[in-house]
């Protein structure tokens, strides 16, 4: 019998190593997965490369995991947002590495990853800083820069629902970045604010198929980044 669900977060973090590529879910708070992020910074693993959209709030969930000095590299859209400071003075300090990526282009390379596509050509940053030394072509007359799809290690990723199959469904704004993570990494963890019973989804409605998945772990009341950050909270 298929079941994917694990008991604790450490066992859903176990096997996370050192120098991995891991994609992180998110767009804001909206979707972060907190609790796989805070067993990722007590599993300990390090010199990690981190697929998100953004950096984190505050002094918990990815700033948390950036400022225990877990991470080597960032790959994302929006380095700098609200409440982040952590990785702005580890950047400035030299003691963090950044590749910056278009929001629209990063999504594309985590899809094109999942799809099995090494490459494809976008118009998004040419004439920028971010098409240095990036192979670039025409078409129709149009200028267009050759990017690379991503894949990655590990996937962490929060849902509404899950079943012990690992198929997932997501609420609202905070589906953004999972489905396509989910499929373009080796290993896909999933936190899910309730697991239902076998059969209780409507295959129809699913986003995530289970193939997908690894391990999904029921977070009942997940944390809230922005109560967190409000109220000063330091992880760990």
């Amino acid at each position: 019998m298929i079941n994917k669900q694990v008991r604790s977060l450490a066992e859903a973090v176990a096997e996370i190593h050192d120098g991995a590529i891991i994609m992180i879910g998110g767009f804001g708070e909206a979707g972060s997965p907190i609790e796989l992020i805070h067993a990722l910074i007590d599993h300990g693993a390090k010199n990690l490369t981190v697929v998100s959209n953004n950096t984190g709030s505050g002094h918990i969930g990815l700033a948390a995991l950036i400022e225990n000095k877990q991470v080597k590299k960032m790959i994302c859209s929006f380095p700098r947002t609200a409440n982040s400071t952590v990785f702005p003075e580890l950047y400035s300090a030299g003691e963090i590495e950044l590749e910056l990526v278009p929001q629209g282009t990063l999504a594309e390379r985590i899809r094109a990853g999942g799809a099995g596509i090494p490459a494809f050509y976008t118009p998004a940053s040419v004439n920028t800083p971010l098409a240095k030394g990036k192979e670039s072509r025409m078409f129709d007359g149009v200028e267009y820069v050759l990017e690379y799809g991503i894949k990655a290690d590990f996937s962490l990723v929060k849902c509404e629902t899950a079943d012990r199959y690992g198929n997932l469904l997501y609420h609202a704004t905070a589906r953004n970045f999972g489905p396509i993570m989910c499929t373009a990494a080796n290993v896909t963890i999933v936190q899910a604010k309730s697991i239902v019973g076998a059969g209780q989804i409507d295959p129809e409605i699913v986003v995530t198929p289970g193939i997908y998945v690894k391990k999904v772990i029921e977070i009942n009341h997940p944390a809230n980044e922005s109560e967190l950050v409000a109220n000063g909270i330091i992880y760990p």
